[in-house]
């Protein structure tokens, strides 16, 4: 079984939202077998900014779909999005 690389987009819930508390939250609650590689905090416009995440993880089913639904539950994150992803 291989790895694939994925990169998230965490979108806040609001211009405010604390990314850096977000950040802290996401090893928590990621599935076992998903390791995070980098996080990075990216302006998009008028202040509302994104938090980038590079996770790597084994290419079994479901893992990329209950590692999304986790992210999703963290407080204060609107919405994830799935912005790359590959075999390594």
């Amino acid at each position: 079984m291989g790895q694939v690389a994925v990169l998230f987009r965490l979108m806040p819930a609001a211009v405010e939202t604390d990314l850096a508390a977000v950040a802290k939250e996401v090893p928590q609650v990621l599935p076992a077998g998903v390791t995070v590689r980098g996080m990075q905090v990216k302006d998009i416009a008028y202040g509302l900014r994104s938090l980038l995440i590079s996770a790597v993880m084994p290419d079994a089913a479901g893992i990329l779909q209950s590692t999304e639904e986790a992210l999703a539950k963290i407080p204060h994150v609107e919405s994830v999005e799935v912005m790359e992803e590959g075999l390594l």
